[in-house]
Parts: structure tokens; C-alpha cells; sequence
């Protein structure tokens, strides 16, 4: 299996089962992941190398506008996409086998985790593994120390407070913070 059969696979969201092919390719990937994000996150880099770093990361080309300041962990990193000027501040961690699809002038926190893989809840098949796709949209602004589980959308322009979980979709332009994370108000205005 190579990685875009890997990446076209966890599309799916089907359950990925434990000593699986596709299973054996976490393992090979994060060890992928492991090695190039040791290399980001551990030693200066100029912003041009952080973003040849990250498409190597990504395995596909990162737009010049990202920006990045490390550390970073992934335990993947192929199913990242970014879109322009997209900023992620530091210590923040993808698990990204399910997709992650971050748009255009995204700001993203200091501490945030997005998750997009869970785990079965009957004990005996613990390890199995569910993959479920992260969407932020455009101009969207992600507070520190958010969680984000998979499967959500987060739309244009909406903002996450500081320290939310977000569980379920954010429509566009709302302000949600919470836990679990919750509309309060829209902005008005144009993305």
C-alpha cells in the first residue's frame, strides 16, 4: 500500500480493524511523521524551510504564505491540507489520518489538538479505529488550547473560543466557545 492508497482509503470512514494492511500503515507513516517533525521541531528553520519541511510533511506542495511556529506533531501528516495563509501557532497536534482541510487566512491557537480517528467502544476490539474528516473553512479563527473532534465542519469566518471542544459543525460567522463547544453569536460582515 502506498500513501495516496492510504489517504484514498481512510476517505472512507470505514472502521479500520486491527492488524489490517491498512492498520500496519499507521505505524509506517507515523514513524514518517516522527522523523520530519523531529527535524522541525528541533532546530531553527526559516519560515522557507518550515514550509519545504511541511510539504514534505504533507506530501503535497504547502502554499509560500504558510506559516508555522513550532513544535508541531503529527502522527501522520499526508492528510493534512492547508489552503493560503494559513497561520498555526505553537504546540499544536494533528492526528490527521481521517483528513484534515484547512482553508484560506485560517488562524489557529497556541495548543490546539484536532483529532479525526476514534476508537471502538466494545473493550474487545479496542484498537479498531474509526476515521472521520476535519473541515475549517475560510477566515476562520481557532482560540488556544481547542480540541476538535473528527468529523466536524467548521465553516467561513466563524471564531472558537479558547479552550473549547468542539463536538458538532460551526456554521459560518458564528462565535462558539464551550465544552461542549456552542453558538453564542454571528458576526456580521463579509468573508
Amino acid at each position: 500500500m502506498n500513501k495516496n492508497e492510504f489517504s484514498e482509503l481512510m476517505k472512507t470512514t470505514k472502521k479500520v480493524e486491527l492488524k489490517s494492511e491498512l492498520f500496519e500503515m499507521f505505524h509506517i507513516l507515523a514513524d514518517d511523521a516522527i522523523k520530519i517533525t523531529m527535524e522541525l521541531n528541533n532546530k531553527y528553520h526559516t519560515k522557507e524551510e518550515i514550509v519545504e519541511i511541511f510539504s514534505k510533511l504533507t506530501n503535497k506542495k504547502v502554499d509560500p504564505t504558510f506559516r508555522l511556529f513550532p513544535p508541531f506533531y503529527t502522527d501522520c501528516g499526508i492528510n493534512i491540507t492547508l489552503g493560503k495563509n494559513v497561520f498555526i501557532n505553537s504546540n499544536c497536534k494533528f492526528q490527521d489520518q481521517g483528513g484534515i482541510t484547512i482553508g484560506d487566512n485560517v488562524l489557529i491557537g497556541h495548543n490546539v489538538v484536532i483529532a479525526t480517528i476514534n476508537h471502538d467502544l466494545n473493550p474487545k476490539k479496542r484498537a479498531d479505529m474509526y476515521p472521520k474528516p476535519v473541515k475549517i473553512g475560510n477566515n476562520v479563527w481557532i482560540g488556544s488550547n481547542v480540541v476538535i473532534l473528527g468529523g466536524v465542519t467548521i465553516e467561513d469566518g466563524a471564531v472558537i473560543g479558547a479552550g473549547s471542544i468542539v463536538t458538532k459543525d460551526v456554521p459560518k460567522n458564528a462565535v462558539a466557545f464551550g465544552s461542549p463547544c456552542k453558538v453564542h453569536k454571528f458576526i456580521e460582515g463579509e468573508n
